[in-house]
């Protein structure tokens, strides 16, 4: 069943509140502490665990011997507090016995080293054993406890890829000449995609075709490519077993996996469109002054992948993480701030890594909702008291929606094609261009999605594009319809240059949009580390632009920005162009921040999109609706006290906790504070805002 129709009202029915708490390894201590977990779990108002993520080894100790007597007593004992179980199928870390006996299961790295057992995630995506051992014991959980009152939600694997995300053994290169068979057909198709011409690669057996081991020197681009598609596909084949076990035998129970944000490996839009509920986990840095910019970032691709419904944050960190060189604590109020933050993006449930500190292993400094010191005078369990409080009474907030009239087009196959090595600079990093265009709509309070390239487009009324090495012959068609029909589009430099197989399309940059953009780009000018040029900007002055330069010369658009110095001082490095009934821009380098917060601005202006509200800087702002009811989320990211001046006055959901409206129109936040500001809707559907283009 396709998880866009997937009927979730028996869900919804056992979850009528916001989602609290985090994952549980009860196996980790003894049955005595299981009691003290349960009351301390009623006293913060938990109401969801994630259950046996690790525990493959408990649960079969011995090949084909299960024990599931531990599992029955705690499942039982939750249910009788009122705690909902994610059940875990168990299988992101396999047991030693599978190892020994099955040594073909362990993933081997591109050199031919194989990684051994003693962390976790030791095994390859294709190996028969691996799928065969994981397959019966999903069968067995799921059979097991189909019934049982506790279970609302299956937890597939976990962080899938993060530590293994390719396996170069035999089964592997196997497999990926069987993908390679399905995606061609022939291998006279295999060697035009791949340019075999070059360099003698030409293929005359499908036994020739290895994975991309390591080689002499610089590796074929489209066999690079078709790794991490294939890369991306076998893992998500493993996904699939297990999802459609479980819809086999528990059809009413919805299924997900937990993603980790912006992840190079596999392509999440594919992902996505094949579980039920989206999950994140997401671990901000506090020394980073960056990091609630990124978190928001990622938070809205977790709604986007979603097609805009409710998601989770199934995993994040009380107060500090283990695994950074330095592991900053989080400030006080810093957790709930960040929570909130999730809640405010579109997340239903605010889950956490984990229930309990460990006494050992390699996560035992890893921050939990009980520490190691306990909840006696513990600032961490203080906290966790509040937000479990807090979150037990929004649940009016739970089936409304952020909606967006501007999205970045986000393409994991451009990203993979992008950064393989052999371009004009390896200093292009995706990410850092998709944050250039991010950050400045943030900072204004402009809601973001992201689309990919299939996406429909008709709702927006501007659409961002940082890079898209990468098209589609159809994706172009699409964008530059959008453009036609009446929208704005920001391009950037380096776009629109290869085709899905990695061919260039010949003639001046970016060919296929060309028209659309009113422009040509005969070459380009990789800075290196260092180097910066300028741009004068028209109207507004001299800005400083460093990483690449395009030499652009205009086909009917006009230049809004020329370049300072070089042999192409004075040509455009900023062009805009009427297209249809939309307008086109193109960038061809990239500018300081300041000058790229202008441009958008003007764009966003120009197409009639208008920030959220005005509020001082530092604080995020985000508003959700349903129905007739509005929630406007006002989230303070300074450690200082700041006052915001409201439209219309509105109640606040958390005035009795850390704010209080000093006024009718007036609220006070303190730092690192939040409020939530409920109004009704006089008007639903004209008062909103509208979509489309025009």
């Amino acid at each position: 069943m396709d998880a866009n129709n997937k009927d979730l009202s028996n869900f919804s029915a056992k979850t009528p509140t916001v989602f609290y708490g985090g994952d549980y390894n009860p196996d980790q201590w003894p049955e005595e502490v299981w009691l003290e977990d349960v009351q301390l779990m009623r006293e913060a108002r938990v109401n969801l665990v994630s259950l046996g993520i690790f525990s493959w080894a408990r649960l079969e100790p011995v090949q084909g011997q299960y024990d599931f007597d531990w599992l029955d007593r705690i499942m039982n004992l939750l249910h009788r507090n009122g705690v909902m179980v994610d059940l875990a199928t168990a299988t992101a870390s396999p047991p030693a016995w599978l190892a020994l006996q099955y040594p073909e299961s362990l993933p081997v790295t591109k050199d031919g080293t194989t990684l051994w057992p003693g962390s976790r995630q030791q095994y390859c995506p294709h190996s028969k054993a691996y799928r065969e051992a994981a397959a019966l014991l999903v069968s067995q959980i799921a059979t097991r406890y189909r019934n049982h009152p506790a279970l609302v939600m299956w937890h597939i694997n976990n962080e899938y890829a993060c530590h293994v995300s390719e396996c170069f053994c035999d089964a592997s290169a196997a497999a990926f000449r069987e993908w390679l068979r399905q995606r061609y057909g022939s291998l006279e198709r295999l060697n035009d995609a791949w340019g075999t011409s070059f360099w003698s690669q030409h293929y005359a057996d499908w036994a020739e075709i290895n994975p991309p081991r390591t080689t002499p020197t610089q590796i074929n681009p489209t066999q690079q490519l078709d790794w991490q598609r294939f890369c991306s596909d076998s893992i998500l084949e493993c996904f699939q077993l297990e999802r459609d076990i479980l819809r086999g035998i528990t059809p009413a129970i919805p299924v997900t996996t937990n993603f980790m944000g912006f992840f190079k490996p596999l392509d999440y839009w594919k992902w996505a469109g094949r579980e039920d509920i989206v999950s994140d986990d997401a671990y901000p840095d506090p020394s980073d002054s960056t990091s609630h910019v990124d978190t928001a970032m990622r938070f809205d691709l977790m709604r986007s992948l979603g097609q805009g419904k409710s998601w989770i944050l199934m995993e994040q960190v009380t107060s500090q993480v283990n695994w950074r060189p330095q592991n900053v604590l989080k400030r006080p109020g810093q957790m709930r701030m960040w929570s909130y933050q999730a809640v405010a993006r579109g997340a239903n449930g605010i889950m956490f890594f984990q229930w309990r500190a460990s006494r050992s292993g390699a996560e035992k400094f890893h921050g939990a909702l009980v520490p190691h010191v306990g909840t006696t005078n513990s600032r961490v369990w203080r906290e966790v008291k509040q937000l479990g409080q807090e979150l037990s009474q929004l649940s009016e907030v739970l089936y409304s929606r952020v909606t967006a009239e501007v999205a970045i087009l986000m393409d994991w196959e451009s990203w993979w094609a992008l950064e393989i090595p052999s371009k004009p600079s390896t200093s292009i990093s995706f990410i850092n261009q998709v944050k250039a265009y991010y950050a400045p709509l943030f900072a204004k309070n402009i809601p973001v999605d992201f689309v990919s390239p299939e996406s429909d487009l008709s709702k927006y009324r501007v659409v961002l594009l940082p890079n898209l090495y990468l098209v589609k012959e159809s994706t172009a068609q699409r964008l530059n319809q959008f453009v036609a029909g009446g929208g704005k589009l920001v391009m950037s430099f380096f776009s629109g240059i290869v085709n899905e197989e990695d061919h260039i399309y010949l003639g001046c940059y970016p060919a296929p949009f060309r028209e659309m953009l009113g422009i040509r780009v005969e070459e380009f000018d990789p800075y290196v580390p260092g180097q910066t040029n300028s741009i004068n900007l028209a109207g507004y002055g001299e800005y400083k632009c460093e990483l690449w330069s395009d030499v652009i010369d205009l086909e009917g658009a006009e230049a809004l920005a020329t370049y300072g110095s070089d042999f192409y001082a004075g040509k455009p490095a900023l062009t805009r162009y009427h297209y249809g009934k939309g307008v086109s821009y193109y960038l061809g380098t990239q500018p300081e921040a300041a000058a790229m917060s202008l441009l958008l601005a003007r764009v966003c202006a120009e197409a009639g999109v208008k920030p959220t509200l005005a509020v001082p800087e530092g604080v995020e702002v985000v508003r959700r609706e349903t129905g007739d009811s509005a929630y406007l989320f006002l989230i303070n990211h300074n450690n200082t006290n700041v006052e915001i001046t409201l439209d219309q006055p509105a109640s606040n959901l958390l005035s009795q906790k850390n704010e209080s409206v000093e006024a009718a129109s007036l609220i006070s936040l303190e730092g690192y504070g939040v409020a939530i500001l409920a109004s009704k809707i006089s008007n639903p559907g004209i008062d909103q805002p509208v979509m489309g283009n025009k």
